[in-house]
């Protein structure tokens, strides 16, 4: 939402801003909530790295959850800028977050072990030089929404082959944070000019940015525990101090 505050990156130059007043807080940081509520994502992300490498997952959880960080990050340079090349840090990693996604929910049934990585690497580099190019909005968003679709019917079929009470916990939280996000986005997206009228603005696009870093903490830790099942590690849902979930796997008991 535009101000009439000095700006250090000067115009804005990305496709749209989100309703939150430009540089209230600082010259150098353009939508100072939209900025900081990627803090959550980042640090749910690293716990989710440090989990994978301790315990020796397979090197495709270690690279999501990076993937994940990388998101955040770009989301960071964009919100505190405003700036069409930063707008491509955040939505180039989303598109290659939502092809990692596509690799691990399929890859256990893929015939071809080395077709389909490359054909998502191919398609990811791509994407990213013709996004370089070309101003994508709201082919973008469609695009987006079809490899969101793709995954569902998988993700789908893991939750109602999953017995343990503990996992289908971590689903359901899965949905219901991007549920309550989506909500907050589609507030913040359309109805933004009811929503400045209000004494306190509730940051929904903040809101979704803290909902959806939780939103891939459960759907990485779901998947987590069905590659383990797969594995025969022996994964089990425990939480960190007693309130994080996490899965906790046994190798040994496989042999």
């Amino acid at each position: 939402m535009a101000d009439s505050i000095s700006s250090f990156w000067g115009p804005v130059t990305s496709s749209h801003e989100w309703c939150e007043k430009n540089y209230i807080y600082s010259s150098y940081v353009a939508e100072f909530y939209n900025t900081i509520s990627n803090v959550p994502s980042i640090l749910l992300a690293l716990i989710g790295l440090f989990s994978s490498l301790l315990q020796r997952f397979e090197k495709r959880f270690s690279v999501l959850h990076l993937s994940n960080m990388a998101l955040a990050l770009g989301s960071v340079m964009y919100h505190a800028t405003l700036q069409h090349v930063q707008q491509q840090s955040d939505e180039t990693p989303m598109v290659w977050e939502m092809l990692l996604y596509i690799y691990i929910l399929y890859s256990p049934d893929w015939h071809y072990r080395s077709t389909m990585p490359t054909f998502l690497f191919l398609y990811g580099i791509s994407f990213a030089v013709l996004h370089s190019i070309i101003r994508f909005d709201m082919g973008f968003k469609l695009h987006y929404i079809m490899l969101c679709l793709l995954c569902i019917p998988r993700m789908y079929k893991y939750y109602i082959h999953t017995q343990d009470i503990a996992a289908k916990r971590l689903a359901k939280f899965y949905f219901a944070t991007l549920l309550i996000g989506g909500v907050c986005w589609l507030g913040d997206r359309f109805w933004c000019g009811r929503i400045s009228r209000w004494p306190v603005n509730p940051q929904g696009h903040a809101l979704w940015h803290v909902f959806m870093g939780f939103n891939s903490y459960f759907a990485n830790t779901f998947l987590m525990f069905c590659r383990a099942q797969q594995r025969e590690w022996n994964p089990k849902v425990v939480r960190f101090l007693g309130v994080l979930p996490y899965v906790k796997i046994d190798k040994q008991k496989r042999e």
